[in-house]
């Protein structure tokens, strides 16, 4: 009796190879928690299969690492996918939320309290 097989959950295509060797993105602005979403345009049917599932995902918000996870690659090739998406206008990215500082959270508190001394 033969053992059953272990089925693959990544590519077998090697990251280079999706990426065409690069190691960079045009963007140095793609966190691995930037939110993307497809655009809405049509991609061209020559895109490469990578892109296409790309956009495929991305028809709600996801972030970088959510598409890498979805796609089982590296997230540092995804950012390199996802860079030419939004340079191609097949996707739109939203930058992360800035961490609120400890000023801005001292700010809020007064404001709360002096907003329930009123009631």
């Amino acid at each position: 009796m033969t053992e059953p097989r272990e089925e693959r959950t990544t590519a077998a295509v090697r990251p280079y190879v999706i990426t065409r060797g690069r190691a960079g993105s045009s963007r140095d602005d793609l966190p691995w928690e930037t939110l993307v979403m497809a655009s809405g345009s049509t991609p061209p049917p020559e895109l490469q299969p990578e892109y296409r599932r790309i956009v495929d995902f991305c028809q709600g918000l996801l972030s970088v690492a959510e598409v890498a996870a979805h796609l089982g690659q590296p997230p540092a090739v995804v950012q390199v996918l996802l860079a030419d998406l939004i340079d191609w206008g097949h996707l739109v990215a939203r930058p992360p939320v800035r961490v609120v500082q400890r000023a801005d959270r001292d700010l809020l508190r007064k404001v709360l309290d002096g907003l329930e001394s009123k009631l």
